[in-house]
């Protein structure tokens, strides 16, 4: 296993409900949650408010036994948000601008990180993009960049340069049909190679929502995992997150693509079973640690 450090970086945030709840997420934070449940210790680097909510935040950090060192908070910004309403019965998300995130300084002695983590939709200021090369610069073994784009918060130039920094790169069918200008009736495996190779990556994830997900790296074959056709299904919300967290548990343990996949899979399919992209209980994880030979 590798053994720097693992870095996640990107935004933390609540979903505001109409009735009232409020849902600890945040992509990058679901992601090192999970790592977190799976031994890998990951350093997350965002920002809260110095309000309720960052308060919230830090304690389930540290209740998840979470290092909360790159945590910082922002006097001048609020935790992140994101407001959901209910339209003819269908949740729209409305992703508050200039939240804490958005406003992250450089961490002071970052440290080299083995694999580093991030999506894009935290690079929207300025600040975050600054506070990310600093990270950068520091030192960084692998980029995984996992694609999130959200209107308005994204552009296709910005999107494809950090693409073209990166390692791996996660993104849905979608997301490759906007920043893919090949052919688009050319089969998927053709056209993920082809972006693979244009932008010089390792490997490359395009998750298929409930048809599961397809995976290349530079020396291997197209792998395609699926859910059962029994999976049941509660709530895809995070599905993308459990999937990317186990990925990167696979590069972290040197585990062929194939295995790393057919695990990913696996996990996201737990997820979808329950209500949340995550759950503040070690019996969630425990039968994928033991199956996995996994050491917490």
């Amino acid at each position: 296993m590798h053994t720097s450090p693992l870095c996640i970086f990107g935004e933390v945030l609540f979903d505001h409900f109409p009735d009232g709840r409020q849902i600890l997420g945040g992509a990058p934070f679901n992601v090192a949650w999970h790592l977190q449940a799976f031994g890998a210790d990951p350093r997350f680097i965002s920002a809260v408010g110095a309000d309720a909510e960052g308060a919230r935040v830090r304690t389930a950090m540290a209740d998840w036994g979470m290092n909360t060192v790159a945590l910082q908070t922002d006097p001048a910004h609020p935790t992140g948000r994101v407001e959901v309403s209910l339209e003819h019965g269908e949740p729209s998300y409305d992703i508050v601008a200039d939240c804490a995130y958005d406003h992250l300084r450089p961490v002071p002695d970052p440290g080299r990180c083995g694999l580093l983590y991030h999506g894009t939709l935290a690079l929207r200021h300025t600040d975050a993009q600054a506070a990310l090369a600093a990270t950068r610069a520091a030192g960084v073994d692998q980029v995984f960049v996992d694609v999130n784009l959200r209107d308005p918060w994204w552009s296709r130039e910005q999107t494809l340069a950090l693409i073209e920094t990166a390692h791996w790169v996660k993104l849905n069918h979608h997301e490759l049909d906007q920043l893919d200008t090949g052919p688009a009736d050319t089969p998927l495996p053709q056209r993920a190679r082809a972006f693979l190779e244009r932008h010089q990556l390792s490997g490359l994830l395009v998750t298929l929502g409930s048809d599961g997900a397809l995976g290349l790296g530079v020396d291997d074959a197209p792998v395609h995992v699926a859910p059962q056709p029994t999976q049941e299904v509660v709530d895809t919300v995070g599905a993308g997150d459990a999937f990317a967290a186990v990925t990167i548990l696979g590069l972290l343990q040197d585990w062929p693509l194939q295995t790393t996949l057919e695990r990913a899979q696996a996990f996201a399919s737990r997820i979808v079973a329950q209500r949340g992209a995550t759950a503040a209980d070690p019996e969630l994880y425990r039968p994928f640690i033991e199956r996995w030979g996994l050491t917490t």
